[in-house]
């Protein structure tokens, strides 16, 4: 190829580089519920969207929603309660929760926008308490907007990869990059959302400490095999354990 194209070819990769990151900039806004300035490039309502439109299909690949209306409406009413006494009251998102049939998967997941889902599989081994502080991680991703910052980053990554690959050969070097990236900042996103489902527990008056007997049921379901916390987008249930010990001690002080 002619240096006059490869030139162009360059100029042309760096202007989408500057383009990634000068919207990364203006995409920069503080999170009102949390503190933390993240990359959030749409809006709670798109989020909400989101999340609605995709809950059909995720309840579907778990076998569905269990047909028990009485464990549902314990589902609700624990969900709702702490909605109703923390600051997730004050947000715009649609709080929904969804108790799934898969009796085999031990899972719980929120989707953008309040979309919250928990299998059979561990909602069985759980008291109330503990059913409150699974929830209250959930809505702690919902508050933290951790889906859309996702996305977002994703999306910063892939500009960045595109460029990369029009200006020379670093496309898929910056692709791996952008993952590894993603990797980590989801442990975070695991760590914020306990601590805030911590404080979720607090207000609406249930024991914190059985948050830790939580990480206790989900370290004993992974069992000795499980999966080394660098090679995870979990913490590992130990590390969270002392981290959760924290938010107790900082929020009973409240």
């Amino acid at each position: 190829m002619r240096r006059g194209s490869w030139r162009i070819r360059i100029l042309i990769g760096l202007a989408i580089v500057a383009f990634a990151f000068i919207r990364r900039c203006s995409n920069q806004e503080e999170n009102p519920y949390t503190g933390r300035t993240q990359n959030i490039d749409m809006t709670a309502e798109q989020e909400i969207a989101i999340g609605l439109q995709s809950a059909p299909e995720m309840a579907q690949q778990h076998g569905g929603l269990y047909p028990d209306e009485r464990l549902q409406n314990l589902v609700d009413r624990v969900g709702n309660k702490l909605v109703q006494n923390s600051v997730a009251s004050e947000t715009p998102y649609r709080y929904e929760f969804h108790l799934l049939a898969d009796d085999r998967t031990i899972n719980a997941f929120a989707l953008p926008g309040g979309q919250i889902f928990i299998t059979y599989a561990l909602f069985s081994q759980l008291n109330e308490a503990q059913l409150a502080g699974v929830l209250g991680h959930e809505i702690g991703h919902v508050i933290g907007r951790h889906s859309a910052e996702r996305i977002a980053e994703s999306s910063f990554w892939q500009t960045l990869a595109t460029g990369a690959s029009v200006g020379g050969d670093m496309g898929n070097v910056v692709a791996g990059i952008g993952q590894n990236t993603l990797l980590t900042n989801g442990r975070g996103d695991e760590l914020e959302s306990d601590d805030l489902g911590v404080w979720f527990m607090i207000e609406s008056g249930y024991d914190p400490n059985e948050m830790i007997e939580v990480m206790k049921i989900l370290k004993a379901a992974a069992g000795p095999n499980r999966v080394p916390e660098f090679q995870s987008t979990h913490p590992d249930p130990e590390n969270r354990i002392e981290k959760i010990k924290e938010s107790i001690d900082k929020y009973s002080g409240r």
